[in-house]
């Protein structure tokens, strides 16, 4: 496979290895034509530690190689590291080869599934090329990479392609080095790859050519049918999103009551039809990651009403394998395009599996008969004025390392299984950190053993029996349960750790803060974690670094009645905050004349009151997450039922978006010590109901004394205990009004201001900043 070159006289052996992301990327074919170009002599390889290549040439050409490498790197690949030694010894024979693929102990990364590319876009859509037409192309620079994987080094036959025997055709491309489907694990064509086909409940319905199939499958959405499509990492459930029956018939069947779908546009100019998008976004749109993008909805954006109850932003996608191109050039409209799955149930990825869940969801299945071993939701990011954050990491973006700050670099191995909400486990060890794709939430059997098959993969992928299990103080938390089971099994330690601990570590992580480097000010904004102290915190302002943490001041702590009850009822909360900020006979006073206040008059409040005085399941707690469901249920935005996650955050967040300019914070007096008490932010609230205010500018106001309080609290203790920076986290976070507000204005008093960017801010972060703890801890 090598030219036949004599070796510079000069010439003498160099063995580099190079780690990263550099197996299944094209790397090796790069790699070859730039030495074959040089005319060198060697071979490339990969192993189990990354790629390992030969050279016979001297220095100069080394250098001229190694230049070569850098600007022509495939676009998938990443080179963390170049070792290189000399090599005693003749050059071979030959010029330079690939060879086969080195075994041993794996230390190199496995590499995210890629968008389609333009080639192979190219190739499916014209009628003169073998791949016309054909849902299941790729090349090494595009196509499944991590939704395939069972094992590395990353070879087919350690793919789910294993039982699909090239033809002659393929292996042509394949043992070509110049072309670009050299060693492209997933190769195939019409005549020796997957093949689609769509059933109705009755059965197959439609088979044969792929252009039949999709046509018809394109046809059906567009008279209003529900289409369960099997995608790269599992089965979406797919709608006319301008359709309001189709939509309802899909909310009401999927039993999702308001929680906004994602969409799939066809091209970035119908996306602009829907949402105004930046340069940003159209880049993150368009990248090889494809992830949905959240954006600023069009007031006059043209899609069904119960896409987005509720928000004023819209989830868009562009098509990102061959299939859904070529689903989306058949249709004129966009399409709702949401994980198939029952409500809190792991999305699907086996046929059988869909025609058993989806059968009273979907009408039809575009199915496929390439296996998905790893299960992969959508990633999710968003825009914001300190860059883009990730909300939710998965396809496209998992399983890509996390880079470890200084001190870090030990082979130390700590295996974290973070939380239960947003589940995400985390490996660190030998200088990475890899932080799995989101895993849903440990609620029901299903999730949980999506969880513990995740977890098996990274072990077993990663050959990576760790000396550390670390998991979350929370003596109820399935994962720390989990967790418990694991460290028994592998004989090895469980290390507990503080929830906001974790959070405050993964953040300083990503931004590179070195092991040793001095505390930060932790604000730390969620929902529920296991304090300290056996109370539930999730208002938090931590003085801390990786080994250590110190709590300087807090929220008031305020009754949960009802447990974990209350978190999915948000009136519960404005009683309790009411009651905490007024005395026990608030309805009686002005408040009785609120609309709030006889709303709570008809829920049975004397029992909740009987639940907050007597402390019988009704914890203390300072979260920031039941301060924005009282504030949602106090302004009638949610008041009975919370139906998912972060939802009352989000809709006060798109009440408030409209009035932030003109809105002003309330003008409360100063907060001191530590605690934080909400008695004058519900007097100055009420007070605005009472005259009458715009729900909307009051939504506002609340955004921004919050901001306020929060800010000049973080700076007042930063300057106390001489910090000059302030790392904010946790997954309220995702608050956009909140995150930009507090950014800029710490950043204008000072602080250097620490973000979430590339590892999510709730708790789909939480493992890497378990691991890092864990692996401060090992020392």
């Amino acid at each position: 496979m090598g030219m036949l070159l004599a070796a510079s006289p000069t010439a003498r052996g160099h063995l580099m290895r190079v780690s990263g992301a550099v197996q299944g990327v094209g790397f090796r074919p790069t790699v070859w034509r730039i030495a074959t170009a040089l005319g060198l002599a060697g071979y490339v390889r990969n192993d189990a530690a990354g790629v390992e290549i030969t050279l016979w040439c001297s220095d100069a050409e080394l250098g001229a190689f190694r230049q070569r490498l850098t600007a022509e790197c495939p676009p998938l690949a990443r080179v963390d590291a170049i070792q290189i030694i000399d090599l005693e010894g003749a050059p071979p024979a030959g010029g330079f080869a690939i060879v086969a693929s080195a075994g041993g102990r794996v230390r190199t990364s496995a590499v995210p599934d890629a968008a389609c590319c333009p080639e192979c876009l190219a190739e499916i859509l014209d009628p003169c090329d073998r791949r016309y037409f054909y849902p299941f192309a790729n090349c090494t620079h595009c196509g499944p990479r991590f939704s395939i994987i069972e094992a590395i080094p990353y070879d087919r036959a350690s793919t789910s392609m294993k039982g699909f025997v090239m033809c002659e055709e393929c292996r042509a491309e394949y043992e070509n080095p110049a072309d670009r489907r050299f060693h492209a694990q997933p190769i195939a064509c019409p005549a020796c790859g997957p093949r689609i086909w769509l059933e109705n409940r009755a059965g197959i319905a439609v088979e044969g050519a792929s252009k039949a199939v999709i046509d018809r499958a394109a046809a059906l959405i567009a008279s209003g049918h529900i289409l369960a499509l099997k995608g790269v990492g599992g089965f979406h459930l797919a709608c006319d999103a301008t359709d309001d029956d189709a939509v309802a018939r899909l909310r009401s069947r999927k039993r999702r009551e308001a929680k906004p779908f994602a969409l799939m546009a066809r091209d970035l100019r119908q996306i602009e039809e829907l949402a105004c998008i930046s340069t940003e976004e159209r880049q993150l749109l368009a990248s090889r990651a494809a992830p949905i993008v959240l954006l600023h909805g069009r007031r006059d954006f043209r899609v069904a009403a119960g896409v987005a109850p509720g928000n004023d932003r819209l989830g868009l996608m562009l098509p990102y394998t061959p299939l859904h191109h070529l689903l989306m050039r058949a249709l004129d409209r966009p399409i709702v395009l949401t994980s198939a799955n029952r409500s809190a149930q792991p999305q699907c990825t086996e046929n059988d599996e869909a025609r058993c869940e989806l059968g009273g969801i979907a009408d039809h299945w575009l199915m496929h008969d390439r296996a998905i071993v790893n299960r992969l939701d959508d990633s999710v990011v968003r825009c914001d004025r300190h860059g883009v954050s990730v909300l939710r990491r998965a396809r496209g973006l998992a399983p890509q390392e996390v880079a470890v700050p200084a001190g870090f670099d030990g082979s130390r191995r700590v295996f974290a299984v973070g939380g239960d909400l947003k589940a995400a486990v985390c490996l660190v060890g030998n200088g990475k950190a890899l932080l799995s794709q989101h895993l849903g939430d440990l609620k029901e059997p299903k999730s949980e053993q999506a969880w513990r098959d995740a977890a098996a993969l990274h072990w077993n992928i990663f050959e990576a029996k760790p000396d550390m299990v670390v998991a979350d103080f929370h003596p109820a938390y399935r994962s720390t349960r989990i967790g418990l089971e694991l460290a028994r099994e592998a004989g090895v330690r469980l290390f507990r750790v503080q929830h906001h601990h974790a959070h405050l570590a993964a953040c300083i992580a990503q931004h590179g803060r070195a092991l040793d480097a001095p505390p930060v000010l932790g604000v730390i904004l969620d929902g529920t974690g296991f304090g300290d102290d056996d109370t539930i915190w999730g208002g938090e302002f931590l003085l801390g670094d990786y080994r250590r943490y110190e709590r300087l001041a807090h929220f008031d702590a305020v009754a949960i009645p009802g447990g974990d009850r209350a978190s999915g009822e948000p009136w519960r909360n404005a009683y309790a905050h009411l009651r905490a900020a007024f005395g026990p006979d608030f309805l009686a006073g002005p408040v009785g004349n609120l609309p709030v206040a006889r709303a709570l008059a008809e829920k049975q409040h004397g029992a909740v009151a009987q639940m907050i005085e007597r402390g019988i399941n009704a914890p203390l707690a300072s979260s920031a997450g039941r301060l924005f469901d009282a504030c949602a249920a106090i302004l009638g935005t949610c008041f009975e039922r919370r139906s998912y996650e972060g939802q009352t955050g989000i809709e006060l967040e798109a009440l408030a978006n409209p009035f932030m300019e003109e809105a002003e914070a309330w003008p409360l007096p100063p907060q001191s010590g530590s605690t934080i008490r909400w008695r004058g932010l519900w007097q100055a609230l009420l007070s605005d109901i009472i005259a009458g205010v715009e729900t909307g500018l009051i939504s506002a106001r609340f955004h921004k004394t919050l901001i306020a309080i929060i800010s000049s609290t973080a700076a007042r203790l930063a300057g106390e205990h001489r910090v000059d920076t302030i790392a904010l986290s946790g997954g309220v976070f995702q608050n956009r009004l909140l995150l930009e507000g507090m950014f800029s204005g710490l950043s204008a008093a000072g602080f250097e201001v620490l973000a979430h960017s590339n590892v999510p801010a709730n708790d789909g972060g939480l493992a890497l900043g378990q691991a890092m703890i864990g692996v401060a801890a090992l020392g």
